[in-house]
């Protein structure tokens, strides 16, 4: 495995992270390794484990601005599930789609872009929803927070047993 769950001070599930940066926040001070993995990590002068579960050593700053807008964030906000057919699936098989298209003067912001799988990504090409006769499942939005439950679920190969006692499973 080679990502990181990072958890608040408060140990929620905050985000997820490369060991890479992992161990970077660790050096920094920031974190405190809470599990590790089998696998260990070795430089010249220094041998860790890699780490699992990380949890913050200071509170979070409130954001002023809202949610990131970044690819992971806006599958995040429509539950990895393409808003014109309603597939479900993974991140990898999932594209943004501009409600109004590039071509006609659509920018790149939370109210313009959409989750949405290949095919109807494709389908619909450079037109808008009602030019092509796709309607949205819902409109898109800036959100103020994203649900945590998506960080879950939409791993690709799974939930790595070492995050499972800090993860809310259904």
């Amino acid at each position: 495995m080679d990502t990181t769950l990072v958890l608040t001070q408060s140990y929620v599930p905050h985000r997820i992270v490369t060991w890479q940066r992992a161990v970077t926040m660790l050096f920094d001070d920031k974190i405190e390794v809470l599990v590790s993995y089998d696998t260990l990590l070795r430089s010249p002068s220094l041998t860790i484990p890699m780490p699992a579960v990380v949890r913050m050593l200071s509170a979070l700053r409130p954001r002023r601005k809202g949610v990131k807008f970044s690819r992971v964030n806006v599958l995040s906000r429509d539950g990895f599930v393409c808003q014109y057919c309603g597939r479900n699936a993974p991140p990898r098989e999932l594209t943004f789609d501009h409600v109004v298209p590039r071509a006609q003067g659509g920018r790149t912001h939370w109210e313009n872009i959409v989750t949405a799988c290949i095919g109807c990504n494709a389908r619909k090409g450079a037109r808008t929803p009602a030019e092509a006769r796709m309607p949205l499942r819902k409109q898109p939005y800036r959100p103020r927070e994203l649900p945590i439950a998506n960080l879950q679920v939409h791993l690709g190969r799974g939930i790595p047993e070492a995050w499972k006692d800090w993860l809310v499973t259904s």
